[in-house]
Formats: C-alpha cells, structure tokens, sequence
C-alpha cells in the first residue's frame, strides 16, 4: 500500500482562553495522535504537549509490533514523570497534571491504536464510520456496568469524568486495538471538544471529501457553527 497522508489542526473554540489540547502529524513516522490536557486542572497544557514530543522522539522501530510496544512504554514512562516528578516538583503534591492521549500507527496493510481517555479515533470505510476506541469515562463505564442507555448515563453529573488518563494515576491502563487497514480508509483522531457537538452523520460526511485537508476544514466549520465550549483538535490520515 502507498504511503499515508494527513491534515492536523487545533483550535481554542469559542469559550477557553488557553488550548490544552496538542497533536502529532507524523506522516513520515507512520504514527498520529491527539491529547487533551484535563480540563480544570493546573498544568493541562505541559501534560499535553509533553506528550506529543516524547511520542515525536521515538526512533524508527522496524515493524508495527515493536512501535506499538514503543509507544506503549513511552506513555507509560510519561505517566510516571507526570503523575511523581512533575507533580512534585512543581510543588503541588495534591495536584494532577494529566491528559488524555489517542494514537495511532500505520505500516503496510496494519494498523494500531493505542488510547486512555476519551479523546477518540474513527474509521471512516465502505461509507460506514466505526469509532475503534472506546471512551475510558464515567458515562461509558455506566453504560457498560448498569446496562442503561448511553442518554441516561450522559445524564450523571460526573458523566464526562475521566476513568484513566496519563498522569492520572501511578499505573497507566491502555486501550489497545490491531486491525487490517483497507484500501480507502480513512482515520480520524480527535479531542472530546470536536466530536461532542457532531453527530455520526456529520462526521462520516466530512471524512468522505476528497483529501484529508477538505475533511479537516468541513469538521472544524461544523464544530465551530456550534457551542465549540472546549479545545477543538483533529487528525484525519488517509492514504
């Protein structure tokens, strides 16, 4: 299969002063992803980032295994540094600074995604979108645990709370997923504040254009006609 394409951008929205939210377009790595500094905690904007530039600097492994195990144990070690060293350091030992992270790696006729949070990654294929990653939040654990209807879970007042996030907690649980990739796939990876106010309809639409480019721009006029009250940010990779 030829090589991958993609857009990234990241936006305030129309409420936030500051963007917490970051993201890695990396074409030539084979390897994309978002992260979305937790909202209301001091620090937000670091964890984010950090992120993105520690998963930046990881060397070319030879095969999809050995960089997921890679990327895996980077966010791990970014875990730690953010959950004990920087915590400390910064002298608020009750505090957290965390982030969410979606990521994902593409090599040959392979793909993986690797995630804790609900930042989100889809799959665009055969005029049908798929969301690969599953929300590591209150709301989903309800729906998963009491069986109720994602509406009624939404209506908890902690539903948007997160259940794992990196530097949330000394352990790191990742969702993992592999998966063939086909030709005419499209992915997208993005923040909680872009997906929130779009339904799948509008999603799958965008993800249909002609270029990652033309995707990016459809999803960012929609998600900013609207309430837009959190960072808004997006990868959309397709060969």
């Amino acid at each position: 299969m030829g090589a991958w394409c993609s857009a990234a951008r990241t936006d305030p929205g129309k409420h936030r002063r500051r963007n917490e939210d970051a993201f890695l377009d990396g074409p030539c790595q084979g390897l994309w992803a978002v992260a979305d500094g937790m909202g209301g905690h001091w620090g937000g904007d670091i964890a984010s980032q950090l992120i993105v530039a520690n998963l930046a600097a990881l060397p070319p492994y030879p095969d999809l295994s050995e960089r997921s195990k890679a990327v895996r144990q980077c966010l791990r070690w970014t875990n730690r540094r953010l959950n004990q060293e920087l915590t400390l350091t910064n002298g608020r030992p009750s505090g957290i600074i965390g982030s969410t992270v979606v990521a994902l790696l593409l090599e040959d006729n392979r793909a993986a995604c690797i995630w804790a949070g609900d930042s989100r990654c889809y799959l665009w294929r055969g005029r049908q979108l798929y969301q690969l990653s599953k929300d590591h939040s209150l709301q989903q654990l309800l729906i998963d645990e009491q069986r109720i209807s994602h509406d009624e879970a939404g209506a908890h007042p902690a539903a948007k709370a997160l259940t794992r996030a990196v530097g949330a907690a000394p352990e790191l649980m990742l969702g993992v997923l592999e998966l063939d990739v086909r030709p005419g796939d499209t992915f997208l990876l993005c923040s909680d504040g872009l997906y929130q106010g779009l339904g799948g309809a509008t999603l799958g639409h965008a993800l249909s254009l002609a270029s990652p480019r033309l995707a990016l721009e459809r999803l960012f006029e929609h998600a900013l006609r609207g309430a837009a009250v959190d960072n808004l940010t997006a990868v959309v990779v397709r060969q």
